[in-house]
């Protein structure tokens, strides 16, 4: 916590040292580097990748040993092909994962008809919900299913991602305008910037619904090859699209701004898809870092004499 009550712990995702949907990024590199170095640099937890056990106790231990806490964890929900009760059914030993390590929140990432991991798939190719009913109805199963979670003490926070049903600055504003408050969003500002939009005015838009925020850098002239080219997410990943906080184009200090003003409490995560063979995972974990510890412990201009 800041001076001024800005209430936030910086923590990362493991995805820097070893990607899990592109296992020759990074796969051979053990799940201890990433906590020890992650830890050494001052990130105060991890998400949770497919190395981490999936076991409660054992997790606790694991994180316990390094002195990090859990953030949370990706669920590949299915909501957009599935009934309630089957993904309640699907989601029950994960959710129990995060709720008996203390998560707050639960990254949902719907890959029902998502493209974001066939790689030879291009991105104009994602699904789409064609009628607002349709996106009504999803919205309807979002909610009961974010209230399912919540009873658990943990909240549904639900991430646009490329390449799937919600990925533009339209898609958002239609799953908030359908889901109740129980269902939260998990603002990236990566993919905000790749889906088309301003991070800034789309954080401004929905930050009453905001419970978990990706800090994801980007490079515009990536985002415009991946476009014009007609690239997959992934081969958009392969050639750099994304980067950590600091080293691309996405404006941080108005987006960490903008999160102070309105007193968020939460995570903010460093998730940057990169190959650690041209963007060494240490180095990088530490620029995002310290991109956005900076910001987090500037004294805000108001406040200034």
């Amino acid at each position: 916590m800041t001076h001024d009550g800005f209430d936030v712990k910086i923590g990362i995702n493991p995805i820097g040292w070893s990607n899990d949907d592109l296992p020759s990024l990074g796969g051979e590199t053990p799940l201890s580097t990433a906590l020890s170095e992650g830890r050494d640099i001052g990130y105060q937890g991890f998400e949770l990748g497919n190395k981490f056990p999936r076991e409660p106790e054992a997790l606790r231990q694991l994180m316990a040993g390094y002195g990090l806490e859990v953030v949370s964890g990706w669920y590949s929900g299915q909501l957009a092909a599935r009934s309630v009760k089957e993904e309640i059914a699907a989601v029950a030993a994960h959710l129990r994962l995060l709720a008996e390590n203390g998560c707050k929140v639960m990254v949902y990432g719907e890959v029902a008809h998502s493209i974001q991991g066939e790689r030879t798939v291009p991105l104009t190719k994602r699904p789409r919900f064609r009628t607002d009913d349709a996106f009504k109805r999803y919205g309807d199963r979002l909610t009961a299913f974010g209230q399912h979670l919540l009873e658990q003490g943990v909240r549904l926070a639900y991430h646009h991602h490329m390449g799937a049903y919600v990925e533009a600055p339209d898609d958002i504003d239609r799953v908030m305008a359908h889901t109740g408050h129980e269902v939260g969003l998990l603002f990236d500002s990566g993919h905000a910037y790749f889906g088309g939009g301003d991070p800034v005015a789309i954080l401004g838009k929905h930050i009453d619904r905001v419970c978990h925020v990706h800090c994801k850098d980007a490079r515009p002239a990536i985002v415009r090859h991946a476009r014009n080219r007609q690239w997959s997410f992934l081969d958009s990943v392969l050639n750099g699209v994304f980067t950590v906080p600091g080293d691309g184009a996405i404006d941080f200090a108005s987006i960490i701004a903008m999160l102070r003003a309105h007193g968020y409490q939460g995570w903010l995560v460093v998730e940057a898809e990169q190959d650690p063979a041209l963007a060494p995972s240490y180095a990088y974990a530490q620029k995002g870092y310290r991109t956005l510890r900076a910001l987090v412990d500037s004294t805000p201009l108001q406040e200034v004499a």
